[in-house]
């Protein structure tokens, strides 16, 4: 790790007008500048700053600072969201690491991790070994002839589902970006991961009302049941009524660059019948556009069985 001057900023003025790197819970910065992967010569601890604070009133909002756990066990969380944290990473870690800082974590990808690699995401124009290397992990949506890395977070799928949006506060004032639009895919600039200016803060999350997303949930998919990332993951709100789907919300990981939202999926099943087949059909959309890899050539039919296996989850009482 490179040396680097630690300041403790305790407002939000003071963080936003103070140039260098925000830390927070540092489960992914710490680990990326011991790797030299991020060299910041200021880091900024932020954990002094009043950005905290669930409010389940009228929708939900969360401070950024909130930690994960705190948010997995907080009651009115719906359950999306909650199963997401939840799976997403060993309790010691859920414990440290804010909400904030898992929307923002960087890619796994083991080239973008490994300075000795070439990687356009950490240095632009140097190249993807990913598209002809070990991508068993990588994603087959949302990709470019420039890079292929899967986006990390599993509550930001779960997040893009529910039309979750962040609000940025700067020197200049405060934003409000839907999360959805929030991250980029890669295309020719991979550099430019998602829409965060120099300076800004995410402030809070916000998740807005949507009585029905009681009923919904997160399966994620994986080698191995404790602290894994994911092969495929499905973030799935459904509203049935008289054994009718009336709407629904659908999103994937593990397959794709950023948090990936699949509108198709969403209007196949609005007035459909709540049967296996009719889920087996919507989800059979799931993939389009994709572009399998030499190892991964597996995820499109994952994901169709993955949205299919949540479907199913959310309705087993209602068919029983």
């Amino acid at each position: 790790m490179r040396p680097f001057e630690l300041l403790v900023p305790e407002t939000v003025e003071d963080a936003v007008g103070s140039p260098g790197t925000f830390l927070a819970g540092g489960t992914t910065l710490v680990d990326l500048m011991k790797l030299d992967v991020l060299t910041p010569q200021q880091v900024l601890d932020i954990n002094a700053v009043p950005l905290r604070g669930i409010d389940t009133g009228d929708g939900l909002r969360f401070g950024a600072l909130e930690r994960m756990a705190d948010i997995a066990g907080h009651p009115g969380v719906y359950p999306a969201i909650s199963r997401a944290l939840l799976l997403s990473a060993s309790q010691q870690i859920r414990n440290m690491a804010s909400i904030g800082g898992n929307l923002m974590q960087r890619t796994r990808c083991s080239y973008f991790r490994d300075v000795a690699m070439p990687c356009n995401r950490r240095v632009p124009g140097s190249g993807c070994p990913a598209i002809a290397g070990a991508n068993r992990m990588h994603a087959v949506l949302g990709t470019s002839d420039s890079c292929v890395a899967t986006h990390a977070s599993d509550v930001a799928v779960a997040l893009v589902a529910l039309d979750a949006r962040l609000r940025l506060v700067s020197e200049t004032g405060s934003r409000t970006v839907e999360l959805g639009s929030f991250y980029r895919t890669p295309g020719d600039t991979p550099e430019v991961e998602n829409d965060l200016r120099p300076g800004e803060l995410i402030a809070e999350v916000e998740v807005p009302r949507l009585d029905w997303a009681s009923n919904s949930t997160y399966v994620k998919v994986r080698d191995r049941q404790s602290y894994e990332f994911a092969l495929c993951s499905a973030a799935v709100a459904l509203r049935v009524e008289d054994s009718r789907v009336v709407d629904a919300r659908v999103a994937a990981g593990g397959v794709a660059t950023v948090p990936w939202r699949l509108p198709a999926v969403e209007e196949a099943l609005r007035g459909a019948p709540a049967t296996v087949a009719a889920f087996e059909d919507a989800a059979a959309l799931a993939a389009e556009g994709a572009r399998p890899l030499s190892g991964n050539g597996f995820k499109p039919s994952l994901l169709r069985r993955t949205i299919a296996r949540a479907l199913l989850e959310l309705t087993e009482g209602s068919r029983s």
